[in-house]
């Protein structure tokens, strides 16, 4: 008898312990000394012992459950449902769920330094927690008071993350703006988080290794960021004929800003996004963009969940694909 037939019981009598010891070293709580956890972990990994995440919450009494964590960047969580993003993190979380007793549960927490909020959902979560953005720092604390937990975005080097491949896929949209003759390529770049960041790495490697100035300037994942941004961009360089912008919806704002002032998309500025989300189909013209897998990374997350322990520093990192739409042309 190995792997997931075997029980929580027959680790505890191979491990010479009880089973509420066996459990505090699966769940990382308090009460056995380091030794004993290197022990019970040694005989885990020997016996090749896989815990039923849906049957243990049962057995606790809990209702089984993914548990879904957003970053909040305002007091009130009405913005969730406003996002696309958010929503395609649920219809992939969704999808796994169908046909399964496992309830789904979402959460938004402020910031790291909300200690109470985090470690408060940290001592529910049942089958898996799934956080979908948010800090290094937040996903530490995360995965220290709760293993079964996996990021959609790169956090700590300790958390499992499935994640999209930003760096490249911003890279990838300077060089088609460059390939479609664009010279002045400025950037919308977003928050500065692992997902931002990533992507304005991925901008800056390309002009530089193209010749090309930086014209770039911070941002949000917004609309109105977008908008107000993409005006302060083209007041100190009205020669801009191209824009790779962080995100669809910041994306959608630089276009009315752009057409504000007159200029055409995209005869006159070429605008890339990022994400294909609901906000580039929806944009006056439809945009073209770099395509992010949200439900395919979404669904991976909680596939990992519900098969057992998610080893620490796990990487999954899905590809981005270019989506060519009316607001991309020949300059």
């Amino acid at each position: 008898m190995a792997g997931s037939k075997l029980t929580i019981e027959d680790v505890a009598r191979a491990a010479g312990v009880s089973r509420s010891t066996v459990s505090r070293v699966m769940n990382g709580v308090p009460g056995a000394t380091e030794a004993v956890r290197q022990h019970v972990k040694d005989v885990i990994a020997e016996l090749g012992y896989v815990p039923d995440q849906t049957a243990r919450a049962l057995a606790s009494r809990q209702q089984p459950a993914i548990d879904v964590v957003v970053a909040s960047p305002a007091p009130t969580v009405g913005w969730i449902g406003s996002h696309p993003y958010y929503s395609r993190v649920l219809a992939g979380i969704m999808a796994v769920l169908a046909g399964r007793d496992v309830q789904l549960r979402i959460h938004s927490v402020a910031a790291a330094e909300d200690a109470d909020a985090i470690d408060a959902i940290a001592r529910r979560v049942s089958v898996g927690l799934v956080l979908a953005d948010g800090s290094p720092a937040l996903a530490s604390r995360l995965h220290r008071q709760c293993r079964r937990v996996v990021s959609l975005v790169a956090t700590a080097p300790s958390v499992p993350a499935v994640e999209a491949d930003n760096a490249d896929g911003a890279y990838a949209a300077v060089q088609y703006l460059y390939q479609l003759g664009r010279r002045r390529i400025a950037a919308i770049h977003g928050a500065d988080d692992t997902c931002g960041t990533s992507r304005r790495a991925g901008y800056v490697r390309a002009v530089a290794e193209l010749g090309l100035p930086d014209l770039s300037t911070g941002g949000a994942f917004r609309r109105e960021v977008g908008l107000s941004a993409a005006r302060d961009l083209l007041d100190r360089h009205p020669d801009i004929d191209a824009m790779f912008v962080a995100c669809d919806l910041t994306a959608a704002g630089a276009v009315q800003a752009i057409t504000a002032t007159g200029r055409r998309v995209p005869q006159d500025v070429s605008v890339v996004g990022f994400d294909d989300s609901i906000a580039a189909v929806c944009a006056n013209p439809p945009l073209s963009t770099m395509r992010m897998p949200v439900e395919d990374m979404a669904a991976a997350a909680v596939r990992l969940l519900l098969d057992g322990p998610v080893p620490a520093g796990y990487r999954q990192r899905f590809p981005v694909e270019l989506i060519v739409r009316e607001s991309t042309a020949p300059g």
